[in-house]
């Protein structure tokens, strides 16, 4: 007897330590596996802070003390009266059907916006185009006035600058007397022509006045040649009449050259007054000449558009070809370097959405105008020779003329600034569009 009861008192020391352990092992397992523990956990945790020699069987259970058996008797009877633990569906319904309802609610949303996309083709490699150009004067001389200011727009035919306009002035006065000169030069020529028409008339006249007499003198001739043969007439009459008629005839030789004199003489006038015509032409063209370099010291803008870089000033001395100020037109558009990957849907005329940069509340619209025949890269000064050394394939890039149908008249747009298109490469209506209408 007294051997049992020592060896009671051991167990009682030691399940004390074990109980402890074994409940520390079993709640911290609970929390770990839950995050939280359960009411499950909470039972085991319970059940693992009792003796260990409680729950023992009951032939194990024949050493301890009446309170602790009652008590691990009672716990007993609990563990079997407790009901069957339900499986995890059942126990979080309402949970299951709100991931399920938030899972498809997601995946729809998603299918939507994949089928709403995929209708549209987008880069941020895109910037604003023009083609601008400087203004330089033509013809040198001191500005007298510039009417503009930097940044400033100006409608077609606006004055940009002036230039000292006196010295050309006077060249084109200079021009326009030697107009006059050739003019008058024409005229007097004119005059000598018709004054030698009516000397190859009067010449004419004379050759026919003489060539009649030399008729009537050859009839004398003959007739007192015959009255000298026949014995009726003296010889002398007949010597005379043959004199005469060799007279005639050096009449009409002479008339017969002074008109060949006076044609001679119209075909010389003739000939200078086609010499003065081309003095006139050219005088004609040095008057024009100094017209334009007068009409070139004032200088306008050939377009409407913004005053750039403005270097003009009153009193500067303009050489020909200095540059006075930057003009960009009003005539801009976006160059887009889409992917060559993004081109396949791609067509001149499709509808474009624009945001800029530095006007992000603005959608403006526009539609593809053209696709370059070729990537950036094969137009460069220096173009890629894939032909030697290493080849590693990379995506190029081609650059697309995209329009705007509407650009902004209240802010400022410029080449360079960054845009970002939008371009819808298919006109069939999304799914997402489609619900919108039916609604």
């Amino acid at each position: 007897m007294a051997l049992e009861a020592q060896g009671r008192d051991r167990d009682e020391q030691s399940l004390p330590e074990f109980s402890k352990s074994h409940s520390e092992s079993a709640f911290s397992q609970a929390v770990v596996g839950n995050g939280w523990p359960s009411e499950d956990a909470e039972k085991e945790s319970i059940r693992a802070r009792a003796p260990a020699a409680e729950q023992r069987s009951p032939g194990q259970r024949r050493h301890l003390s009446p309170q602790r058996e009652a008590l691990s008797l009672k716990r007993d009877r609990e563990d079997e009266a407790e009901p069957p633990r339900n499986g995890l569906l059942r126990r979080h319904l309402l949970g299951f059907f709100a991931g399920l309802f938030i899972f498809i609610l997601v995946a729809a949303v998603g299918y939507l916006y994949w089928d709403y996309a995929k209708r549209f083709e987008s880069t941020d490699d895109a910037f604003i185009a023009a083609r601008q150009f400087a203004i330089s004067p033509k013809v040198s001389g001191y500005l007298t006035a510039v009417p503009v200011t930097d940044n400033q727009h100006v409608a077609a035919g606006d004055v940009l600058a002036r230039i000292d306009e006196r010295d050309y002035r006077v060249a084109l006065e200079q021009a326009e007397a030697q107009v006059a000169s050739a003019e008058a030069g024409i005229q007097n020529i004119d005059a000598q022509i018709k004054v030698q028409e009516a000397q190859i008339a009067s010449n004419q006249a004379q050759l026919a006045q003489a060539q009649a007499a030399l008729v009537f003198a050859q009839q004398q001739a003959a007739r007192f040649q015959y009255l000298a043969q026949k014995g009726a007439g003296s010889v002398m009459n007949a010597q005379q009449y043959s004199a005469q008629l060799n007279e005639q005839e050096a009449a009409v030789q002479s008339a017969k050259a002074n008109l060949a004199l006076a044609q001679r003489q119209i075909v010389s006038l003739k000939a200078q007054r086609e010499s003065a015509v081309a003095n006139l032409a050219q005088a004609k063209a040095q008057r024009d000449q100094a017209q334009l370099n007068l009409s070139y010291t004032t200088i306008i803008a050939a377009e409407p558009g913004r005053v750039v870089q403005l270097s003009a000033a009153v009193g500067q001395f303009a050489q020909a070809g200095t540059n006075l100020t930057m003009f960009v037109p009003d005539e801009i558009w976006v160059a887009a370097n889409f992917k060559e990957t993004q081109l396949d849907a791609m067509r001149s005329g499709q509808p474009v959405s624009l945001t800029i940069d530095a006007y992000p509340e603005r959608t403006i619209r526009g539609h593809v105008a053209s696709v370059q025949p070729g990537s950036g890269t094969a137009f460069s000064l220096l173009p890629a020779e894939n032909a030697t050394g290493n080849y590693v394939k990379i995506v190029q890039r081609v650059p697309v003329k995209i329009s705007m149908d509407d650009p902004p008249t209240d802010v400022a747009l410029g080449p360079g600034m960054s845009v970002v298109p939008t371009v819808q490469v298919s006109s069939a209506p999304s799914l997402l569009e489609q619900l919108r209408a039916y609604l």
